[in-house]
Formats: C-alpha cells, sequence, structure tokens
C-alpha cells in the first residue's frame, strides 16, 4: 500500500487555529464505517449518539511545555525540544543549533539549570539535567503547539491545549479527541449512561514527523510511553462482557488498548509503543472511535483508515472539506463506527 494513497487535498483556509469556545462548540461528522454513510453533528450531540453502557476510554497525558532555550558553552544558541521523558533526570529531545553539541557538552537552559549531552538515542539526543527533567520543562519550557497552527503559543493555549482530565505529565503534544470535552459535557454523558476509564499514552514531538518511505510497509513508529491498568482492563471486560461498545476518544488510546492487546486479549501494560495501525489490521479491543481529523499521508489517518474502511473516511474527509470543517488539533471531530471487518469477533472474558 503507497503513501499516495493516503493524500487528500486540504485548503489551508480549514486549518484550525484556533480553539472553538466553549470547547464543545465543535462540530461532529458521524460515520457509519459499515454503510459508508455520514450526518453532520455538533459535539455536543455526543451523548445522544452514544448508547447506554458504552464505555468511553479516554488518553489522561498531560502536556508538559515541551519547547526549552538554551546556550552552548561556546554561547551559540540551542533550541530543546522534547520528544520523552525518560525518568528522574533524563530526557530524550530534538536539539536544533547552528553547530549540533557534542557529546559531554554543557547546555545552560532557562532557570539556571544545566542539561549534559549523554549521547545519541537514533535521530534524537539524550539530555541529562541537574533536577528532574520533568520540573526543569514544567516551570521554564513553553508550549509546544503543532507546526501547522502556524502562529506562537499564547497563554490561553497552557490551558486550552490540554485535556479537562489530563493528569499524568509527559506529553509533548495533546490527544486533540478529548480537547472537545469539558466538564458539562462530560456529565452529559455519564447521564446518558456512558461510563468512563483511562489509560495514558504520552504522545511524543515523533506524532508530526512525516511517512518518508513510498511504502508504508516500510514506515517505523516512533516510540511512546503508555499505560494500560488492572483496573481499566476490567472495565473494559465488564463492557464487553454486558454487550457494551468500547470507544475510544483518540487514536492514542486506540493504540494504548490495541498494544496492551497485542498477544491476543487485553492485559495491563507499561512500557513502550511502536504499534503502527494500518488498513488490513484487526481490532481486538476498541468499537468505536472519537477522533478529530488527521493529516493527509498521516499514521493517524492510516489507522483511522484500518477502522472503518479506506474508501468510506477519504469520502467523509472529502465531505467535510466540502462542507467547511475545521480540521487538525484545534478542529473538529468525528465519531466513527467500524467497518464490520475490521473487528476481531468479540468473546465474553
Amino acid at each position: 500500500m503507497l503513501l499516495s494513497d493516503f493524500h487528500y487535498d486540504l485548503p489551508g483556509s480549514l486549518i484550525a487555529r484556533y480553539p472553538a469556545e466553549p470547547r464543545s462548540a465543535s462540530r461532529l461528522l458521524h460515520l457509519d464505517g459499515r454503510s459508508g454513510e455520514v450526518a453532520d453533528r455538533q459535539f455536543g450531540d455526543l451523548p445522544r449518539v452514544l448508547r447506554a453502557g458504552d464505555l468511553l476510554v479516554v488518553n489522561d497525558t498531560r502536556v508538559v511545555p515541551a519547547r526549552l532555550f538554551g546556550t552552548k558553552e561556546t554561547g551559540g544558541r540551542v533550541e530543546v525540544m522534547l520528544e520523552r521523558l525518560a525518568g528522574g533526570s533524563r530526557a530524550i529531545v530534538q536539539l536544533r543549533a547552528s553547530k549540533t553539541p557534542q557529546a559531554g557538552s554543557r547546555i545552560a537552559v532557562a532557570g539556571g539549570a544545566t542539561a549534559v549531552v549523554a549521547g545519541r538515542e537514533g535521530e534524537f539526543w539524550v539530555l541529562e539535567f541537574d533536577a528532574p527533567a520533568s520540573v526543569v520543562f514544567e516551570q521554564h519550557g513553553e508550549i509546544p503547539l503543532p507546526p501547522y497552527i502556524d502562529r506562537p503559543a499564547d497563554l490561553n493555549d497552557r490551558e486550552r491545549y490540554q485535556t479537562v482530565y489530563a493528569r499524568a505529565p509527559g506529553a509533548v503534544a495533546a490527544p486533540t479527541a478529548g480537547l472537545h470535552f469539558d466538564a458539562g459535557l462530560l456529565e452529559r454523558c455519564r447521564a446518558a449512561g456512558a461510563e468512563f476509564t483511562q489509560v495514558t499514552l504520552h504522545v511524543g514531538a515523533g506524532t508530526f514527523q512525516p511517512v518518508r518511505v513510498a511504502n508504508i510497509a516500510e514506515h517505523r513508529m516512533h516510540a511512546e510511553r503508555l499505560v494500560v491498568s488492572a483496573d481499566t482492563v476490567r472495565a473494559v471486560e465488564a463492557a464487553h462482557a454486558r454487550g457494551s461498545r468500547v470507544v475510544a476518544v483518540g487514536t492514542t488510546a486506540v493504540r494504548a488498548l490495541e498494544t496492551a492487546a497485542a498477544r491476543g486479549s487485553l492485559a495491563p501494560y507499561d512500557g513502550e509503543t511502536r504499534l503502527f495501525i494500518k488498513p488490513g489490521d484487526r481490532f481486538r479491543v476498541v468499537d468505536a472511535l472519537v477522533t478529530n481529523f488527521h493529516l493527509p499521508e498521516s499514521t493517524l489517518l492510516m489507522l483511522v483508515c484500518a477502522f472503518a474502511g479506506q474508501e468510506a473516511v477519504l469520502r467523509a474527509y472529502r465531505h467535510a472539506v466540502a462542507a467547511g470543517y475545521r480540521f487538525f488539533s484545534y478542529g473538529d471531530a468525528m465519531f466513527i463506527e467500524p467497518a464490520s471487518a475490521s473487528l476481531e469477533p468479540r468473546s465474553s472474558p
């Protein structure tokens, strides 16, 4: 399957550069992957789209202010972009400088902290700070908006580029499907009979890296850290046992659940994932999906095509363009019911 198979034309005017206010004011395109039919709704209609007993799985990662600026020992400027926290004082980062720092060199960053360049990890660098890395970024970093938003982050983005249920610091990009939920909408979903549980997947900067191979089978995913707890496993098992749907809020929730079920059945998981879901793959856990619109030729668009069928998804995207939906992180959303062929047979635990 070729990368070009996942291209679609998008006018730049449809890229959302600011979020809708209030959060739940976005539009919602409802796609039935079985029939390919679409319906135009508002995100606030979600409680009416859900069924009593549905289990919504949200990603509770919290975005770290992931962009730091520093100075090399030679005086040159360095931009540090967090890829992921590696525990304690270590961080995996991208470094941008006129001349790449050498291993063993020091970088002075905002707030008086110092980082030693400890070495390479693939295309990234490993920095060792003289304080907990999470604290350095939280206190002195800037929110790194996705490049397609094409504007500097402002004070509003510190709060608005987080989900209202964000809890676990570690992401460098928001799980954007969750940005549409506010406290009132969460309560209305519960009143409609929906239940909630959570996973944690720390979105890395690699999510914005383009696929650089023509044949997508040759693509290697970046690593991201995730946790699926025993409580979440029990909630999913209970939902399937009663015949209810597991509704993933975002592609990150999909990748977390399907990673934890990769050996055949869902089990607690604490580690990294490089799971690349593409057409032809089948889903063991997820029965429906809430997601934003994704970039052309991106792995996230490929995941959605695997779930609901490539033809149906790309037709829905063309509808969204014609209907003036807003795209990407601060844009509108979809509620997607899957193509039958994408699901593994469901069995009671």
